[in-house]
């Protein structure tokens, strides 16, 4: 299969769209166009690895990756992303957990499997002589994934950007342990700043040529393939147990997990509706209010990883759908703001003794506001981002209690962190690297 550029159709193998990030013009690669599957393609397949190789593998074909790809998902997807049904509910809900990866967020899905597949794409030496420098510009949860993906990888090394003082400190921990291969810098902005000093490198000819620049962020193609996976794998879970299609709340921010679940649908998923849910960052639902696409500077809430004023994905979105019609007709979204979040995590660990992050809580609150009617109409799946143990500055003086967190998690708390403080200036990242 080949990729486009949601701004031009020059077509590009899945090599240079994975390795390039963005394409020549400033586009977003895409693939030319998106297969169809039934759920009876999916028969012998069982396990959320297999099921992502089938699910990706005309995205492959043709490609030095695609002999590969089953052993690259079971290399890089080798940890559970259960559906844990939500105890004693009057109606179908379940919480699609994305959180029990190394960095104990789903980015580590999408993470994993880019790392995966440009070790492969740089070892087959079809694309740059190594290093290949990996940016990737983070509002929390992504530069972690990345980072712990391409921990001492040979041929690459990662600049981590992040905002100064916009992140829990358990995330700027994950973001800043890992030494070797992997810089971090925090940025004295925003998340939109760090974001603009990513495209601002990639646009640079200079540094292209010296560093073979590229990109981790849900920009980049690789990235939200395996995303989509997770998707399907979870619809045709509950479709196999009954027959049924599932409907997704989603949070999102960047709208790379938004998007891979409407790729996902597209693609003949038995998914029913989409409902995106945001913080008080409101560029989204109000766009999908008022028809007209207002990026704006971003705003610091609980659910920091959300904290996106211009998401980078709407430009696929709106590649994909056309006008604002045409994304309505597949995608809701709702915002829900900080007094509210603190009031979702307390009224659910009420309900049944379960901590949740604040961006899982935007999502469980969006439920708990569908009528009577949405609830009983079918069964429902709230994706669940990020373990509460990496908010435990917010969560725990909510509940009263603490959060252990997962071992793997712990294990990168005891590591020393070393990071930089820059300005949101390309000529001191420029000198940084």
């Amino acid at each position: 299969m080949k990729f486009v550029s949601t701004r031009s159709a020059d077509p590009v193998g899945i090599e240079r769209a994975i390795m390039s990030g963005t394409a020549p013009d400033g586009g977003l690669y895409v693939p030319e166009s998106l297969p169809h599957f039934s759920v009876t393609d999916f028969d012998g397949s069982e396990g959320f690895a297999p099921i992502a190789a089938r699910f990706l593998a005309p995205f492959f074909a043709g490609s030095s990756l695609a002999d590969g790809l089953a052993g690259i998902c079971t290399r890089a997807l080798n940890f559970p992303i259960p559906l844990r049904r939500l105890p004693d509910e009057p109606a179908e809900v379940s919480v699609l957990e994305l959180f029990h990866g190394p960095t104990a967020a789903f980015k580590d899905v999408g993470a994993r499997f880019l790392a995966a597949t440009m070790v492969d794409i740089i070892a087959g030496g079809i694309y740059a002589q190594p290093p290949v420098t990996v940016i990737v510009a983070t509002s929390g949860d992504t530069g972690g994934a990345v980072a712990a993906a391409f921990h001492r990888q040979p041929g690459t090394r990662v600049i981590v950007l992040f905002p100064d003082g916009r992140v829990s400190p358990r995330q700027q921990h994950q973001l800043t342990c890992w030494g070797d291969n992997v810089i971090s810098l925090a940025v004295r902005g925003e998340f939109d700043d760090c974001q603009r000093l990513a495209k601002a490198a990639f646009a640079s000819d200079t540094l292209n040529a010296a560093h073979n620049l590229v990109s981790a962020n849900s920009i980049n193609v690789g990235r939200l393939l395996p995303q989509a996976a997770y998707y399907a794998a979870s619809s045709l879970e509950h479709y196999r147990a009954t027959g049924t299609a599932s409907s997704y709340i989603v949070p999102t921010g960047n709208l790379g997990n938004g998007f891979a679940c409407v790729w996902a649908k597209r693609m003949g998923m038995p998914i029913d509706r989409i409902r995106f849910a945001t913080n008080d960052n409101t560029t989204i639902p109000d766009f999908l209010r008022s028809g007209k696409y207002q990026p704006r500077a971003s705003r610091a809430t609980l659910a920091s990883a959300m904290d996106v004023g211009d998401p980078s994905n709407m430009e696929r979105l709106r590649a994909l759908c056309g006008d604002v019609d045409g994304i309505r007709d597949l995608v809701s979204a709702q915002s829900v703001d900080d007094d509210t979040i603190r009031a979702t995590i307390q009224d659910e660990y009420q309900r049944h003794g379960i901590a949740w992050c604040p961006h899982t809580a935007t999502g469980l609150h969006i439920y708990r506001q569908l009528s009577d009617a949405d609830r009983a109409s079918g069964h429902w799946i709230v994706v669940a981002t990020a373990h509460a143990a990496k908010f435990d500055t917010i969560v725990e003086p909510l509940l009263g209690i603490r959060i252990e967190p997962p071992p793997e998690l712990a294990a990168l708390l005891d590591w020393p962190a070393d990071f930089a403080t820059i300005d949101a200036d390309l000529a001191q990242v420029e000198r940084l690297i």
